[in-house]
């Protein structure tokens, strides 16, 4: 260990920009054995850990760096496994410049972070690749069910939990496959479905029942489904889009993201997709212009670069240093022929179908209440921008679910989000408990399996009290 003075940091060998913006295929290669080992090696083995303090699932980064390091690869694998119920997955979409690797020691020493999440795909891969990752077999099974509403990744890891202790699980979700934006919403290039779908196959060969193209609140009520089970998980995320308030917002042409994103991923599947096929929802052969600075705006651009837009250019109201998304996805969004206009903001739209879009430039105010400085605009700094594709992606609000529903005592915050406990996932509804996006608001994958994580252990918890009770 400790070798990050003399070993230089290394990703993954990356396809270059012309080989890889004509597919979908993931962009990174994978790391070798000798190189995981020496790049974790670089590890500089903290005795405080800021990487792991800063990983929402407080993942044991150092401790499994030197194992790799040290070539006991199964064991690493096995120790990242026991606080990420999907390793795999993050090591491909979190971002890490934002978390365990933005707070690495070394990288603050200026010799570059070590390249954690690169090693913690390269485990898992592995571990598949070996037949390490063992089935899901529960020691013992129990009486109780749990119905869980929506197959994300919050209300994934919560199956994978309670079916490892022998709850009978049913997963219950509007989509015919499971998964949620890991596999509508994220794009093959971050995240190839193969990925996700052996996950599914893991939980349904270990007995979780799935209900696919199953609609809460339409194909079966909420209180059907407390009626037939013994607690009630709600991880539905957040999927409805905000929306744009400027004329000629609904014009022809003007699009969700979230409308966009399922359907290039459902061509990819093979499905049948008019709106694709139509070119409603395709951006071949036209200038596309994607309004937003987050992961979702970044999904956005550089998957209409692969379907063969003339020109791709995105609209952040704000400048590059204050952007949310990814500064690593920015780069390679750059690399791939993508165009940035910071501080530019849609006025409004032209046509419908739409062909311009009026352009604000903005300067950065004074700070607002979150701390960031506020984006304001300059008085007779306007342009025309043409475009016959124009993607929205700004950012996702919750549905109104106890409307939706008829559930009334279903607490909810002043942001719509279902108001519950912290760690725990408990509402104001005896034996209702809820995860994720739907309680955070739009968050990252990591904190959903964090979430479902605490709030499987609070379900356990529950159960074993409410048994202690009866046997009383």
């Amino acid at each position: 260990m400790l070798k990050f003075v003399t070993i230089g940091r290394d990703m993954p060998e990356k396809r270059a920009a012309d080989a890889r913006n004509h597919d979908f295929h993931e962009i990174y290669a994978e790391f070798a054995r000798d190189k995981a080992r020496e790049q974790a090696s670089r590890c500089s083995q903290c005795g405080v850990p800021y990487c792991q303090s800063h990983c929402p699932l407080h993942n044991n980064i150092p401790d499994w760096l030197r194992l790799t390091a040290e070539g006991r690869v199964r064991e690493a694998y096995e120790l990242s496994q026991q606080t990420n119920t999907f390793p795999e997955i993050c090591g491909r979409i979190c971002p890490q410049d934002r978390l365990c690797e933005g707070n690495c020691v070394i990288e603050q020493a200026g010799h570059g972070t070590v390249t954690i999440g690169a090693v913690e795909k390269y485990l898992t891969d592995t571990a598949w690749d070996e037949g390490w990752v063992e089935p899901i077999v529960p020691a013992a099974e129990r009486a109780e069910s749990v119905g869980i509403i929506g197959a994300g990744p919050g209300g994934l890891a919560a199956a994978d939990m309670l079916r490892r202790a022998g709850v009978k699980v049913t997963v219950y979700d509007r989509h015919d496959r499971a998964g949620g934006l890991m596999t509508y919403g994220i794009p093959g290039f971050k995240l190839e479905k193969d990925v996700v779908l052996r996950r599914n196959r893991q939980l349904e060969e270990a007995g979780v029942e799935f209900l696919l193209n199953c609609d809460v609140g339409r194909d079966i009520g909420f209180d059907e489904m407390c009626a037939r089970h013994d607690a009630v998980l709600i991880a539905t995320g957040v999927y409805k889009s905000r929306e744009l308030q400027a004329p000629g917002a609904g014009a022809a042409g003007v699009v969700r993201a979230i409308d966009y994103l399922t359907a290039s991923n459902r061509k990819c599947f093979g499905d049948d997709v008019p709106a694709y096929d139509s070119g409603e929802l395709n951006a071949e052969g036209k200038r596309v212009v994607v309004i937003g600075g987050g992961d979702t705006a970044m999904d956005c651009v550089r998957t209409a670069i692969r379907q063969g837009a003339v020109s791709v250019k995105c609209l952040y109201r704000r400048d590059r240093d204050n952007m949310p998304g990814s500064q690593r996805e920015v780069t390679n969004a750059e690399e791939e022929g993508v165009v940035f206009e910071w501080l530019s903001a849609p006025k409004g739209f032209v046509g419908d179908p739409v062909r311009l879009v009026k352009v604000q430039q903005m300067r950065l105010g004074p700070p607002d209440a979150t701390g960031r400085r506020s984006p304001e605009p300059i008085e007779g700094a306007e342009r025309d921008e043409p475009a016959e594709l124009v993607i929205k992606a700004l950012g996702f609000e919750p549905e109104d679910l106890p409307t939706l529903w008829g559930q009334d005592d279903l607490a909810v915050t002043r942001w719509g989000t279902i108001r519950a406990e912290y760690t725990t996932g408990r509402t104001a509804m005896d034996g209702v408990y809820a995860v994720g996006d739907i309680v955070r608001g739009a968050s990252l994958v990591v904190w959903a399996i964090r979430d479902g994580r605490d709030t499987a252990a609070a379900i356990l918890e529950d159960f074993n009290a409410r048994q202690a009770v009866a046997a009383e």
